[in-house]
């Protein structure tokens, strides 16, 4: 796919896949959000029927696609900090960090996936 020239490494993946989440939380997230918003200031009745509308399969998908990308947008922004302070910049840290950043975020979407069923 890539050629013989070229190996995906950790960074860059997670790079690619930093861009990809916040293109997911401003196009799927940002709309569900205020969406929400508004059904909690229209009254009982337009939050009830925004809950409804989002208990389906893809409202459940898109609730964990929002998930996943908060969280991993919040660890790998972490990171980022943490290398704007010129630590963990060596290549060894930097795999680490990143799987850290990659595991914390599964375990944080699969979290909030047990505690909001």
């Amino acid at each position: 796919m890539l050629g013989p020239y070229y190996k995906p490494q950790i960074t860059s993946v997670l790079s690619i896949l930093h861009r990809i989440t916040g293109v997911v939380l401003i196009i799927v997230g940002a709309p569900l959000l205020l969406w929400w918003l508004v059904a909690l200031g229209q009254g009982a009745e337009s939050y009830a029927a925004m809950q409804e509308s989002l208990g389906g399969i893809l409202g459940r998908l898109a609730s964990l696609a929002i998930n996943f990308s908060l969280s991993f947008h919040f660890f790998n922004g972490i990171r980022h900090l943490f290398w704007d302070a010129g630590m963990g910049l060596e290549i060894q840290s930097a795999r680490t960090s990143g799987w850290a950043v990659v595991i914390l975020s599964v375990a944080l979407t699969a979290t909030l996936g047990v505690i909001t069923q």
